[in-house]
């Protein structure tokens, strides 16, 4: 199970890593679009390309925090569950 799991965390990294560079290259085409647009005076396009790197930057870290909020809560149930039953039966936990 925890090789399986490596395995996958080990791929999604080379991917990430492969696609990096391709990624970089595309912020080099938005920073040379705003500074031409401020340097002409049009500012609402630069704080609109902020707020939208924003949003989307905010999705992501939204959907993890509520997956691991989640993810704890449901290990904290399940650790009472376990401690409920071992006292029971008279084991310590």
């Amino acid at each position: 199970m925890k090789t399986k799991l490596f395995l996958s965390i080990l791929c999604l990294l080379f991917i990430l890593a492969v696609i990096i560079p391709d990624a970089s290259a595309q912020c080099a085409m938005c920073r040379g679009s705003l500074e031409s647009s401020v340097s002409q005076g049009n500012s609402n396009f630069a704080a609109g390309i902020n707020k939208g790197i924003l949003y989307l930057l905010l999705m992501p870290y939204t959907l993890i925090s509520i997956i691991a909020f989640l993810w704890y809560k449901s290990s904290k149930a399940n650790q009472l569950k376990v401690q409920k039953i071992y006292q029971r039966l008279g084991w310590k936990a």
